[in-house]
């Protein structure tokens, strides 16, 4: 299993996942078809579908052009996230298998928009599973409650997300982490891992390469949303339950100016 940044808009990323033995290829968020094509006949790949994390354009907006330019290619997206030019709906627990060793597990990731979903990609059994994350998970962050609840947030990170293998790496629908890490160090100011990974990413942008992947572990140890259950980051945002603590940095961060 390979895996392909495709950079789009401002800050989106589309990806590429190819099946190394047949050459089978799938996009997420293929939001600049063109773009994703690209890639994928520079690879020789067959692109055979398109897993769309949810509904907003910036993801779901390439979805009928893609399907203009490969015929019966398969458009796959949440059964209730009324994704644009979906052609197969899936919902949590849905499987979909793409050439000899892949196969994608869709999990249900709702507060972004309701339909969210996040997609697990797992290979031969010694490759390293992923997990595209759209606007649920971010780098260090997470996406904004637009058509959910600080309780559909903590369940979809902190139990859903959480749960995956920690060596998993996290491929998410934007590039902000530079800013969410300078974010968190507003609320956690002396993790010494939080400090680390600012540097390194900002590193990475100044050599225009992306700071994606991180990995469940990484998040674990340096995503202030992931670590809403710390009595620390609790009493920092005066709040005593996890979810409380999650709604209101929530609230910070759309606040927060840089």
């Amino acid at each position: 299993m390979k895996i392909f940044h495709i950079p789009c808009l401002e800050d989106n990323y589309s990806y590429l996942i190819v099946d190394e033995s047949t050459k089978e290829g799938a996009a997420v968020d293929a939001v600049e078809p063109e773009k994703v094509l690209q890639v994928s006949n520079s690879l020789g790949v067959t692109l055979k579908f398109v897993l769309t994390t949810h509904h907003h354009w910036d993801h779901a907006g390439g979805n009928e052009k893609i399907k203009e330019l490969v015929p019966g290619i398969k458009v796959y997206g949440g059964s209730i996230d009324n994704v644009k030019g979906c052609t197969n709906a899936v919902e949590n627990g849905s499987k979909v298998h793409l050439g000899a060793d892949i196969t994608v597990l869709a999990l249900h990731t709702p507060c972004h928009t309701n339909g969210h979903i996040s997609y697990y990609v797992t290979g031969r059994e010694n490759e390293v599973p992923a997990v595209f994350t759209g606007d649920t998970l971010f780098i260090a962050g997470c996406g904004k409650f637009f058509e959910g609840t600080a309780e559909q947030m903590y369940q979809s990170l902190s139990v859903t997300l959480s749960s995956l293998p920690k060596p998993t790496l996290v491929y998410c629908g934007h590039e902000y982490t530079v800013k969410n890490l300078l974010f968190a160090l507003t609320v956690e100011p002396e993790n010494i891992k939080i400090q680390q990974k600012l540097t390194w990413a900002q590193n990475q942008r100044q050599a225009g390469q992306p700071t994606i992947p991180s990995t469940i572990e990484e998040e674990l140890e340096t995503n202030p949303f992931m670590r809403a259950d710390l009595p620390a980051i609790q009493g920092k945002v005066g709040r005593s339950s996890p979810v409380e603590a999650l709604g209101e940095l929530r609230k910070w961060k759309d606040n927060w100016r840089g």
